[in-house]
């Protein structure tokens, strides 16, 4: 069986712009390894890498790999034994791939991106962190929380933060924070020497039957960890996840870490922590909701395993500003303020907008509009009644057309659908399918004091940048 190698043979990303190959491929380029990819368009992101010294392919086709192919065979025809270039790809790379199947033809070591993962967890003191929810704040709250405290650590994310200017960092020491996805099931390759779990729920009835096939994922995940931290207030976690530490914002637990005397605050939350029953001090985050207080919770016994004292912890964490597309804000349309949340499953929607709710003084708003683009059919349609039920805390509820994310719609389900559901539960509720026209719609909609929450996976961000713009045009005309 083939293994990555990381002493010196060359790297090819198909794909190499997508958040998790290029964290990735950042990393190698680092280190100093040679490093190739191809995406479809230019982005800052492959900008990035280029800048690093990687060679990148705006296309994907075969011809990429005859180049490189020629590049290996000039640069090694004095040596005995050519280097064999390693092709990774994601799951979203399909076998009809033309450079794909060029690979292939060229017997080419090819990889998953989790292999690769897998191999950079293995080289380091690692902290995996796994979970349906939560894991890209997570993640990005312990990295800063090392990097901070002065632990210099690697980190690999699904998301960028503004400490460290993009989805990857490399340190210097042997730590490494990395996000552990479970959506393709290849969580079971990780061994980490401390494993997080935050939550499990189905998320993905794409790929997973039933809830019990991804239990069975996550705990072979928690058999490969030396240690497992994990949140006991999910229901299922506390009963199928044996873990060594536990945490829970439940003051009434006899988790090892339990939150007590949460308060929420217009510019963020804070609470007392407690440590195996003994009261250890209070922290003050910038982030809002019950959510981050878990998240948080994690973080601090990752530190206190590390060796790191309370106070230290508590500094640490007290400055981060979270990652992009986590209640991110983008700017202000003629006084209503505009947020990006990547939040896509009913919980992290309804957890999105309880926290946003809290914030609403912080804005100097009054209305809360949740706009929301349902991704993927086979999500909608699995968690319909759910989605219709969980903008409870929005005044305003704007839902677009479903972003498919390349599946196929097995089950003719549309926007449309989960709107009128959606009417049963919730007394306001627009359905505005056409992503073409909704910036302009929201121009004449929106009201000075509205914080304006736009909220999914797929390509609904698009129109904040769209709305600036038709507000920059108002002023021209002034």
């Amino acid at each position: 069986m083939r293994t990555v190698d990381l002493n010196g043979k060359p790297f090819h990303f198909i794909g190499i712009g997508g958040i998790g190959m290029s964290a990735l491929a950042y990393i190698l380029t680092k280190r100093k390894l040679p490093v190739s990819g191809s995406d479809l368009k230019s982005s800052n992101i492959t900008q990035r890498l280029q800048s690093l010294g990687a060679q990148i392919f705006l296309t994907q086709d075969a011809g990429n790999l005859e180049q490189l192919s020629y590049q290996l065979d000039s640069q090694n025809q004095n040596q005995e034994n050519n280097d064999s270039l390693q092709v990774i790809c994601s799951t979203a790379i399909n076998s009809n791939n033309s450079e794909y199947q060029a690979a292939i033809n060229k017997g080419y070591s090819i990889f998953h991106r989790s292999d690769l993962l897998s191999a950079l967890i293995k080289d380091y003191h690692s902290i995996a962190v796994a979970g349906t929810h939560g894991k890209t704040t997570t993640s990005s709250l312990i990295g800063y929380m090392l990097l901070e405290s002065g632990l210099d650590p690697t980190v690999i994310i699904g998301g960028e933060v503004q400490a460290w200017d993009g989805n990857a960092r490399l340190g210097h020491s042997d730590f490494l924070v990395a996000e552990a996805d479970e959506s393709d099931g290849s969580l079971v390759k990780h061994c980490p020497q401390i494993g997080i779990i935050t939550n499990i729920e189905l998320d993905h009835p794409d790929h997973y039957a039933d809830l019990d096939q991804l239990v069975a994922i996550f705990n072979q995940f928690a058999s490969q960890s030396d240690l497992v931290i994990a949140c006991v207030d999910c229901p299922v976690v506390k009963a199928k996840v044996k873990a060594d530490i536990s945490y829970s914002i439940n003051p009434e637990s006899d988790a090892n870490y339990v939150a007590r005397n949460i308060v929420h605050e217009p510019h963020g939350s804070k609470a007392e922590i407690w440590e195996n029953g003994v009261l250890l001090g209070e922290i003050s985050l910038l982030l809002s909701g019950n959510h981050n207080i878990s998240n948080a919770l994690s973080a601090i016994a990752v530190g206190r395993k590390l060796g790191l004292s309370f106070e230290v912890i508590a500094e640490s964490i007290s400055t981060f500003c979270g990652a992009k597309r986590r209640f991110e804000h983008r700017g202000n349309y003629q006084g209503a303020t505009l947020i990006d949340d990547y939040a896509h499953h009913p919980s992290e929607i309804r957890c999105t907008l309880q926290g946003a709710r809290t914030r609403l003084p912080q804005y100097q708003a009054h209305r809360l509009v949740a706009i929301f683009q349902p991704h993927r059919y086979s999500r909608t349609a699995t968690f319909l009644d759910d989605f219709a039920q969980c903008f409870e805390s929005a005044d305003v509820v704007i839902l677009t057309d479903i972003y498919s994310a390349g599946e196929v719609n097995k089950t003719n389900i549309n926007g449309q659908t989960l709107a009128e559901i959606t009417k049963k539960y919730h007394k306001k509720v627009i359905y505005h399918p056409d992503l073409s026209t909704l910036a302009k719609f929201l121009a004449d909609f929106l009201e000075s004091d509205d914080l304006t929450l736009f909220l999914g996976a797929g390509n609904l961000n698009q129109i904040i940048p769209q709305l600036l713009a038709l507000d920059d045009k108002s002023l021209l005309m002034a």
